[in-house]
Formats: structure tokens, sequence, C-alpha cells
């Protein structure tokens, strides 16, 4: 194995972030520039940043493995994850922008005035945070094995410093001009390449998979568990993406609610554009990497086959842009998460212990970015092997259990309660939890008990809203008495000032 593309598209890839987040820094002074960057972020620029930090190791690597290993249904992934940004165009992203909050629990706590939903919220977004940043640190192990014979550890290493540096320094505003190249990078390394192996694959004669029935089957080939599956997943990713809380957290970094809305669209056509190259990959390793799939190496399809595919020096160069597509990718999503997460740390639980009390603003959102990076590395390091699209998966499946009831509730319905809203989460969150961990305890699953738990969100969001709404109506009493007021602020233009009369 030539190990030196990998190496010089890693230190590339590391060079180009920190001289970006470092050109970023001259911007961020101030407490909002490093939460939301003052608010003053562009739809054009908040959309490729949003790209950045969304297109993930799931997204790079993952779904090109997936559809390699069980064929093109695997596609429900990619479409659920794009069709997500459309419940959240139409129900959350104006009305998110208009509640200046800075974190998910900032907005919890403004519409429903309770200190408990703030607590609840907080161990939310921190548990949906680590939870997906586990796959990004996997991803850059599996990353650099595969290009350059690393060690697994090397990459979830790197990868934290460089993200610890970048957050750290500059906080949000320095990210999104980081994650905004960081997409621009990410789709140029598989456009290039996916362009030359499918001019490889048509001067080959267009070959097709040895047992090519196979490529897909129908919904139902799997009997009721595969249908169940399949609908569990499409809940999870389309009502998932509005509960990540890297992804809300964007939305508040536009100057007023009419810009996030034009951020949500150019995010739709950036993602719809991306997400048509890894099934490419996916496609073409079928016919000439399926080897991959059977020794369970299915996610370093994208790496591996410009090398497998074209021969000397211009297949070393491809699979050296295909790496710093990867690492980038794993950079982008890894900084957003860890500035949700560093953001909710430093203000919900280091600025309130007794020890923290002389820590604020900027000081208290260092010390969580580092807690923030720190502890999903250290679980990746000792549990290398969790799938990258799997783990995404049950991430997406949390997020859409728990916050977004929330702020469907909190947006649209005026009788929701702090109780209710507590309630929802919990069970939500419990249930979401019990099913991770029955899941990844579970090495060969059989059966419906298992195949619930796999997937567990076309059970789990029901019953959180189910929950919080049934709570909110047995506790009338408890409805915020500015509830009417905060709905009106949510759903009126910028252009009127309530406040005023």
């Amino acid at each position: 194995m030539n190990a030196a593309p990998g190496v010089v598209a890693v230190a590339l890839v590391t060079l180009a972030t920190l001289l970006i987040g470092t050109w970023g820094l001259r911007f961020s002074r101030t407490t909002s520039d490093f939460f939301v960057a003052s608010r003053t972020v562009r739809p054009t620029l908040n959309a490729s940043a949003i790209g950045g930090e969304y297109l993930s190791a799931a997204s790079f690597l993952g779904v090109a493995g997936l559809v390699l290993a069980f064929g093109a249904d695997m596609l429900w992934y990619p479409v659920g994850w794009t069709a997500g940004y459309l419940a959240l165009l139409v129900l959350v992203a104006a009305p998110l922008r208009r509640s200046g909050a800075y974190t998910l629990p900032d907005f919890a706590e403004a519409r429903l005035g309770s200190r408990g939903v703030r607590a609840v919220c907080s161990l939310m977004v921190v548990a949906v945070g680590w939870l997906y940043l586990l796959p990004q640190f996997q991803g850059a192990g599996i990353t650099l094995r595969s290009t350059t014979g690393a060690p697994t550890w090397v990459g979830p290493v790197i990868v934290g410093a460089v993200v610890l540096a970048n957050v750290t320094s500059g906080g949000m505003r320095s990210i999104t001009f980081v994650q905004a190249f960081q997409y621009w990078l990410k789709l140029t390394a598989l456009l290039v390449p996916a362009v030359v192996l499918l001019s490889v694959w048509a001067g080959d004669g267009q070959p097709h998979p040895v047992g090519g029935d196979g490529w897909s089957m129908p919904l139902a080939a799997g009997g009721g568990q595969g249908l169940y599956l399949t609908y569990s997943l499409i809940v999870a990713t389309f009502l998932g993406t509005m509960g990540l809380p890297h992804v809300v957290v964007r939305f508040y970094t536009n100057p007023d609610g009419r810009a996030a809305r034009r951020t949500t669209l150019v995010v739709l056509a950036l993602l719809g554009l991306f997400y048509l190259l890894p099934p490419v990959y996916g496609a073409l390793g079928r016919v000439y990497a399926p080897e991959l799939a059977a020794s369970g190496r299915s996610d370093a399809l994208v790496l591996e086959l410009p090398r497998i595919m074209v021969d000397g020096l211009a297949g070393e160069v491809l699979t050296g842009l295909v790496t710093a597509g990867a690492f980038a990718a794993f950079l982008s999503t890894s900084s957003g998460l860890s500035i949700a997460v560093a953001g909710v740390l430093g203000q919900d639980l280091i600025g309130r212990v007794p020890a923290g009390r002389r820590l604020g603003g900027v000081a208290a959102f260092r010390l969580g970015a580092v807690l923030a990076v720190i502890v999903p590395c250290t679980v990746a390091l000792a549990a290398p092997n969790l799938g990258v699209a799997r783990a995404v998966g049950l991430a997406f499946a949390m997020a859409a259990s728990t916050f977004c009831p929330l702020l469907v509730l909190g947006i649209w319905w005026r009788r929701l309660t702090g109780p209710g809203a507590v309630a929802g989460m919990l069970a939500g969150g419990v249930c979401c939890s019990v099913a991770i961990g029955w899941t990844l305890l579970t090495p060969d699953p059989s059966g419906w008990a298992d195949t619930l738990m796999a997937q567990p969100a076309a059970w789990t969001v029901p019953l959180a809203l189910v929950a919080m709404i049934g709570v909110s109506l047995l506790t009338p009493a408890r409805v915020p008495g500015g509830a009417g007021r905060f709905l009106a602020r949510l759903h009126a233009p910028e252009t009127l000032d309530l406040d005023r009369g």
C-alpha cells in the first residue's frame, strides 16, 4: 500500500482547516461571535456551512457502503436526510430564528418558563451530540487505516485535536468559514473521481455485477420486518433532522426568519447535488469490489475503489482526493457538533457548578468544547467497530424522538406545558437509549423484538408525542402565562414590533 496520497491529503486538509479557522478568528471577539456568529451569517454562506457539517461520515462513506452491501433500497438514507429539511423549512426554521435563543435549551426555557425542561433538554443535546460524534471519530480511523495503514486510533486523535484547536479559538464565527470550504471540498472530492470511474466502467463495456438481479430488493422482500425497518428509517431521518443540535443551532446565526427560510432552500439544493454521488460508488463497487462487502469492510469502499479501478499514479491521486474529502467530512461535522454540545455544557453545566462560577462566556464555552470532544473520542477508541451509518441512524432516531416533538409542539401548540415537554422527551429519550443499548449488545439480531429495537423511531416518536400532549392536557394550569405572546413573536414578521404593541 502506498501511504503517501493519504498522508498528503490529510496533511493538506488539516493545514487548510487550521489556516481558514485562524483567518476567521479575527472576526471572533464577543460571546455572541462564539455562540451564533453574532447572527450575521448570510443564507448562501450559511447553507454551505450547513452542508459542510451535515454531510458526515455516514454521508461520505456510509451510503456507498450500504448500497454496496444491501442494494438500492438503502437510498432511503440520503432521501430521508435530504427530505428532512422540507419539514425543517415548513415547521421550524423561521420561527426558531425569531425566538432569539442561542441553543435548544434556551428555546425550551423561554417557551415554557421551566428550569426543569431546560435541564432535560440540555441532557438530550449532549446525548445526541455525543452519539453523532462517535461515528465521525470512527470514520476517521477507518479512513487512515484504509489509505495509509495507520493504526485505527490515529484518526480519532487527529480529528479531535484539529476540531478542538478550531472550536476553542474562534467558535461559531470561525467554524462557519471552515465548514463552507469543506462542503465544496467534499463535493469535488466525490465528483471528480466519480466522473473518472464512470469513464473506466464505460470503457470496460459497462459490466454488471454477478447476480445482478439482487441489486434492489422490493421493500417487503424481508417480510413484515423489512417493511417496518424501511418505514422506521424514513421516520427517523425525516423527523430527526430538525432535532439535530448542530443543525438547529445554525439557524440562530441567520439575521432573521426570512434568511433562515432562504438558507434551508439552498441547503436542499446543495444536499440534493451531493447525494447523487455516493450511490455511484456503491453501484460501481458491486461490479469491481464485491469482496469488501463480504469481508465486512463496505464503509471503506469510497476510499479503496479508485485504486481498484484505476492503476498507477492516476489511481493514487484519486485516492488522495477522496481521502481529503472524507477527512473534511469528519472535521466539519465534528466541529458543528462540538460547538452545539460545548454551548450547552458551557451554559448549563460548567457555568453552574460551584467550581465553575468564575467561568462564563468564552471561557466556559472553551472548557465545554474540551469535554464535548474528549468523551466521544475516548468511546470511539474503545469501541472502533460500530458501523458508521448504523450509529448515525440511531442518533437520528434519538433526535426525532426528543427534540422533534418539543420543537413542533412548542412552536405550533399553545397548550404545551413544562411537565408535558419533560414527559415526552424522557419517554422518547429513555426508550431510544434502551433500544440503542439492546442493539449494541445484540450481535446477531433476529425476530421482531430485535427489529423493533434496531430501528426504534416508528414507535418512539409517536410515544413521545402522545406523552407530551397527554401530560400537557392533564396539567393545564402549567401553561405559561406568556405563551400566546411568545407564539405571536415566533410567527410574526420581524418588521412587526410586538414589544411596542
